[in-house]
């Protein structure tokens, strides 16, 4: 009686064996969250929730959008560390600057890309624009490297903050075509557009939907992006690449995970955030924020992160940046 009992129940488990692996496997099984280096408002913060209405409906999940600025993107990757990497529902939203620009003037971002942080999926990318105020005179790319060869050091740009991208962009450009512009720094694009627009800057880099109603009125200029190729919302607008080959400092967000995270969990996140970006209404949206959708997996996203942190490298030793 004894030897029929524990046979039924060995051929119990092994019958259910694969019903309790297929419950370990599913993936998946709660809530993911997308942690936010910035405030909300910018840029990766508006890319993560436009595709995380989409990717929870794929997923059969919600998917959170968690803000939590601070340290230039420390304190997001220290959140990332914090959650539960081996479940693989916690990630990292961010720009290439976390990555970048950080480690150039943090000296708490310590971590390394394909060590510490990985890549998943290349969601989207964005470019930034060269703009002056009218009072310049100048109404294109050529008249502005011209003007500013004449006058070293009299004029001024503002952006967005020392060790941006939009700062980090200008001094690029001004090591490659010998210039000399003086940098005047903001706290953020909020403050940097009115400034040029009420004249206290000559030029800015700008980000096109926060200067287009001012382009439209007539209170700057748009003078060439830093893509490397024109953008489809501005085609008549010349990339700074024209001009300077190879020059490509357009902004790029993704998605990274921590080490630890189940192959499964990357491989599907990448591949719903893959046909996510194709959705109509997603290109749409984008489209409209002058966003270019992507959806790259973890080796193109890789090979994007490890040039612009070349150039950004170059652009911060240029820039004279210092790690506090």
């Amino acid at each position: 009686m004894q030897r029929r009992t524990l046979a039924a129940t060995a051929a119990l488990a092994f019958c259910l064996a694969p019903l309790t692996s297929l419950a370990q496997q599913a993936y998946p099984s709660k809530a993911v969250k997308f942690i936010v280096p910035y405030a909300p408002g910018g840029l990766p913060d508006s890319v993560a929730r436009v595709v995380a209405k989409q990717l929870g409906d794929r997923l059969g999940q919600s998917v959170v959008v968690d803000n939590r600025p601070g340290g230039n993107g420390v304190v997001a990757y220290q959140t990332l560390l914090q959650s539960t990497p081996s479940d693989g529902h916690a990630f990292i939203v961010t720009d290439g600057s976390m990555l970048s620009i950080t480690p150039l003037i943090n000296k708490s971002a310590t971590y390394q890309v394909g060590k510490d942080i990985f890549p998943v999926s290349l969601i989207a990318r964005s470019p930034l624009f060269v703009v002056a105020h009218p009072r310049t005179g100048v109404n294109t790319f050529a008249e502005f490297v011209s003007l500013v060869k004449s006058k070293p050091d009299q004029l001024t740009y503002g952006s967005s903050g020392i060790g941006s991208t939009h700062h980090l962009t200008m001094e690029a450009l001004k090591a490659a075509l010998n210039i000399d512009v003086r940098h005047v720094p903001y706290r953020g694009s909020g403050q940097s557009t009115p400034a040029l627009v009420g004249g206290q800057v000559d030029f800015s880099i700008a980000a096109l939907p926060s200067v287009l109603g001012f382009i439209k009125s007539n209170q700057v200029r748009l003078l060439a992006s830093n893509a490397p190729k024109r953008s489809p919302q501005a085609p008549d607008v010349p990339a700074i690449a024209e001009t300077v080959p190879g020059f490509d400092f357009s902004v790029v967000v993704g998605v990274l995970a921590a080490p630890g995270t189940p192959q499964a969990a990357i491989d599907r996140i990448s591949k719903e955030i893959a046909e996510v970006v194709k959705l109509p209404e997603v290109v749409k949206t984008f489209e409209a924020a002058v966003i270019e959708p992507v959806g790259a997996g973890p080796a193109e996203y890789g090979r994007v992160i490890a040039l612009e942190n070349e150039l950004m490298s170059k652009a911060g030793k240029a820039a004279n940046l210092k790690s506090e």
